[in-house]
């Protein structure tokens, strides 16, 4: 009799353990379909964008280039992925296109369209509210809330060497630079120096301006997106076999928040 109790408790037991596994496997099953076909939708509505949306002044040019190569950066992600981890990724990478093809929308006059979910390695960087122009080794450097003439590349926020970067239109691409190594590191970080610093290069930019500007709210924000997230997308190259997302300013992991 004893005998018989046994057995008929392992077999309970193999037979828990068995549908257990089966169990756990159906949730990933449909954990990762759910991310896959979320990371799918905001690809192919990028891809509207990037195909319907067309402009010969500089500032939307430049928007839908770098649109179109989140675009084609995401469509890489997407036929590599096979986890959970690497479809948001995807997910990520098309959302920072969708950033981009927004702005091209800003920079043609139309309806930017509703909001897009917050970009993991933008939050908490908040976006500039007023134009900067400052002179950094000789080369006048330009920020502000809007695209013109002098302002056509937009970034759609991001930090620089640990240094939150805000949303906003630029005079040039300098971040690109700065996230390689060598000069261009030192360089971006004075560029980032005086276009944000509130005592740097600014004399109508003082104390008092800086924090109504957003920069003490930064510096409380920036602990709290530095972990866990910063690992999970700004290490995301060594999911994909190295390299930059998408024109090489999506590395750049998480940001401290406030306006600028």
């Amino acid at each position: 009799m004893e005998l018989l109790l046994v057995a008929v408790l392992v077999v309970l037991l193999v037979g828990g353990f068995v549908w257990w596994r089966r169990e756990r496997a159906a949730r990933e099953a449909r954990s990762l379909a759910d991310v896959r076909a979320d990371a799918q939708r905001w690809y192919e509505r990028l891809g509207g964008q990037v195909m319907n949306l067309h402009g010969d002044a500089p500032a939307v040019r430049q928007a839908l280039v770098d649109a179109a190569e989140r675009y084609n950066a995401a469509g890489s992600q997407l036929e590599q992925a096979g986890t959970v981890h690497q479809y948001r990724l995807a997910r990520e990478t098309a959302l920072e296109g969708l950033a981009y093809a927004r702005a091209a929308r800003v920079a043609l006059g139309l309806d930017p369209g509703p909001e897009l979910p917050p970009l993991a390695a933008a939050q908490g960087t908040g976006e500039l509210t007023r134009e900067r122009q400052v002179q950094v080794q000789g080369q006048t450097f330009k920020a502000g809330p809007q695209p013109g003439r002098d302002t056509p590349y937009y970034y759609p926020g991001g930090r620089l060497q640990g240094r939150p970067v805000p949303a906003g239109w630029y005079s040039t691409p300098w971040w690109k630079t700065a996230l390689g190594a060598g000069a261009g590191v030192i360089g971006g970080m004075l560029i980032a120096d005086a276009l944000f610093s509130p005592a740097f290069a600014d004399p109508g930019y003082g104390d008092e301006a800086g924090s109504q500007e957003g920069f003490g709210d930064g510096a409380a924000d920036q602990g709290d997106f530095g972990g866990d997230q910063a690992a999970d997308f700004g290490g995301a190259a060594g999911d994909f076999g190295g390299g930059d997302f998408g024109g090489g300013d999506f590395g750049g992991g998480d940001f401290g928040g406030g306006d600028f």
